[in-house]
């Protein structure tokens, strides 16, 4: 909706400003948008204008439209607060748009923020982690012995009979105290007399 005074000769300014006060005032609910209040990522109050169902009213006067052509920065929106140009008069900068571009640059700000929250995490758990190694060597397992062969005990370390360690025969890496005993106290089998005590390979 377009008003064009043609204030003459007869109107000065302030009766000119007058009357685009008055129509501005009685087409309020045409042209005013409605506030919504925005949900996003922060919590400070922000939100926008919907101008969804609203009717744009824009003013301008005959003698600026012959001095600069509709071209120009000739017109005035009902609720902006300057000469605008006629696509910038129709644009709505307060919009939908406008919400979601500063909620854009708050979510990366945030995210920003909370990858610099996790590094600094991540640097003071290194930290640590090289403090606790410079105080404190690691604990290391002990080599579990191989069990024996025959009996699947310990080789070393086991509960044996005193004479059994004792008097065992040497280590062989397969067998226990109490099994050398055992076997080096039996008969000789036929291969054993025949080729000796030779171990055989794993």
């Amino acid at each position: 909706m377009v008003f064009v005074f043609n204030p003459g000769t007869r109107i000065g300014p302030q009766a000119l400003k007058n009357r685009m006060t008055t129509v501005l005032k009685g087409t309020r609910q045409i042209w005013s948008g409605d506030y919504q209040a925005g949900y996003g990522s922060s919590e400070e109050r922000d939100g926008y204008w919907d101008f969804t169902d609203a009717i744009p009213v824009l003013f301008t006067t005959l003698d600026r439209l012959q001095a600069s052509g509709p071209y120009a920065a000739v017109w005035w929106r009902c609720g902006h607060r300057q000469w605008e140009t006629l696509p910038d008069a129709l644009d709505n900068p307060t919009d939908h748009r406008a919400w979601q571009a500063r909620e854009k640059v708050r979510r990366a700000r945030h995210d920003e923020e909370l990858a610099q929250q996790l590094e600094l995490e991540r640097e003071r758990e290194r930290a640590e982690e090289k403090e606790r190694w410079a105080t404190k060597p690691p604990e290391l397992d002990a080599p579990k012995a191989a069990p024996c062969e025959r009996c699947g005990r310990p080789i070393t370390g086991g509960p044996y009979r005193q004479d059994d360690a004792e008097f065992a025969p040497p280590e062989d890496g397969r067998h226990c105290p109490t099994c050398r005993s055992d076997i080096g106290s039996a008969y000789p089998t036929l291969r054993q007399a025949l080729f000796g005590n030779r171990q055989r390979g794993r």
